[in-house]
Parts: structure tokens; sequence; C-alpha cells
């Protein structure tokens, strides 16, 4: 594996631990970076197919979806339908006719790259405030860490990254060593071993978490959500392969060395905050009725 690589992935890694650890707005305005630097290159991957999206529009409004996540997360859905239905009518007055692609490019900036993003915000903030030692609603921990007294929306995020990232390692390492049965003809280079490999990682990771936690029904609700993610992020990962293939490019950016655009990094994170949010905040309390 090339240097840069390396290099990249440890820089990346010790960015999002630090905005996962401090939370608050910290967490917020980096993510919404993130987010917006991912929005520009699903635009740029439509615009290769002459779809004309509402580019600037959407970039502005999603951002306010991550800010009112923060907020007062029970408005983010509420504002969903709001800025979706001004994209369209921004999109009606323009002075070149816009065409059911600009406007589906548009929903999908909106939708995949900004609103179910926004999870993760409102994940992460569980139990914040009561926890927050820092200005701007950050959180420090003690070292060394005792994991029944963080916040829960921290224990909860590096949790689930950490699941994810059990199951990139645990496909990536399978389908090199034992790889023989391509998973799709979207992603050429993926296995069914590989897959099956990373939803053993994830569920592994995720059965600990469950016990250390003290979840009800653990470890069966620690193998539900390590499956749940270990599938979403397969599926993430191969929405963003899609893409790709679509507009004929082989990486959607080159914005991280070594590793491609920040989609490229993170396709696997799309659907994931959504699923883990309302699995913990949802099917828990059911479970422990």
């Amino acid at each position: 594996m090339p240097w840069s690589r390396i290099t990249s992935a440890v820089v990346a890694i010790a960015v999002a631990l630090t905005m996962i650890l401090l939370g608050g707005w910290y967490f917020t305005l980096g993510f919404g970076v993130i987010v917006f630097l991912g929005q520009l290159e699903i635009f740029r991957l439509v615009q290769a197919k002459g779809i004309l999206p509402a580019t600037k529009t959407t970039l502005v409004v999603s951002q306010l979806i991550l800010v009112t996540a923060h907020l007062a997360p029970s408005l983010a859905d509420a504002l969903l339908p709001l800025v979706g239905t001004f994209i369209c009518f921004y999109l009606l007055f323009q002075p070149q006719v816009a065409t059911i692609a600009d406007v589906a490019a548009s929903i999908l900036g909106l939708f995949y790259g900004g609103y179910l993003p926004s999870f993760w915000i409102r994940l992460r903030d569980l139990g914040q405030a009561g926890k927050s030692n820092l200005p701007l609603g950050g959180y420090w921990p003690d070292w060394p860490l005792d994991w029944q007294h963080l916040p829960p929306g921290l224990n909860l995020t590096l949790l689930a990254f950490a699941c994810i990232w059990a199951a990139d390692i645990g496909a990536y390492t399978a389908g090199k060593v034992i790889g023989r049965t391509p998973l799709s003809n979207i992603s050429p280079k993926k296995t069914v071993e590989g897959a099956v490999f990373g939803m053993v990682a994830s569920t592994l990771v995720a059965m600990a978490g469950s016990h250390s936690l003290q979840w009800p029904l653990a470890p069966l609700s620690g193998i539900a959500l390590g499956v749940m993610v270990g599938t979403s992020s397969l599926l993430g990962d191969l929405t963003e392969s899609l893409m790709k293939r679509d507009a004929g490019v082989k990486d959607s950016g080159d914005l991280i060395p070594g590793h491609g655009g920040i989609l490229d990094r993170t396709d696997s994170y799309v659907f994931t905050g959504a699923l883990v949010f309302y699995f913990v905040t949802l099917l828990l309390p059911l479970l422990g009725n």
C-alpha cells in the first residue's frame, strides 16, 4: 500500500476521532465541511452527464439542515420538504428550462448528500447537553476513558464508526486473500467472500459494543446492529460506485492522496447514520420494555 494512502488514512482517522470526541459545534461545523465537499463531488458527477442541478442552492439549504439538526433535531425532518420545494421552485424560474434530470439530481444531492448525513449530528448530540465541558457545547473526556460515563451519543457514534471500519477492513482483507466470487457488476473488485467477512467483522464489533454498553437482549441486539451496519455500509459503497460508473470516472475526486475524493472515503457512512440513529432511539427502547 502506498505511503501516501497510509498517511492520508491516518490523518483522516485522527481528524474524525477528534471531531467525534469534541461533539457540539465542533462536530457540526467539521461535518458541514465534509458534507459540502462531498456534495460538490456529487454535482460534478452529474454534471459530467450533462445534467444541470441547482448546485449553489442545494449546497446552502443542506448546510441549513445540518445546523437545524444540531439546534432543533425534530425540525430537520420538517425542513426537508420545505427546502426540496424551494429547490424545485428555483429550477422552474431559470432562463434555461430545467429537465427531469436536473430536478432529480438536485433532490439526490439534497437527500443523499445533505439530509441523510445530518443523522450523524443527531446521533452524536444524544446526551451531550448534560456532559459538555468545553465552549460551543464541546466535550473532552477524562483519561483513561470510562465508557459508562461518556455522553451516550459519543459511545454510539464511536461504535457505529468502529462497525463501519471493521466491515471495510474485513471486506478488503478477505476480498484480497480469498475473494473469488464477484458480488456485483457495479463494482467488479468486490466479492461475495469479502462482503460476508465484512458483515461478520461488523457484527463482532457490534456484539462487543452491545455488551459493553449493557444493551437489552445483548448480544442479539448487537448482532442486529452489526448486520444492519454491514449491509448499509456495503450498499452505500455500491451506490457511489454506481454513480461513478455512470459518470465514467474512477474516483469521485482527488482531494485525498491515495484515496480519491471525499465520497470515496465516506460512501459507507451515508445510509448508516440514519439507520443507527433510529435503531438506538426507536428499537432499543422497545427491546428494553
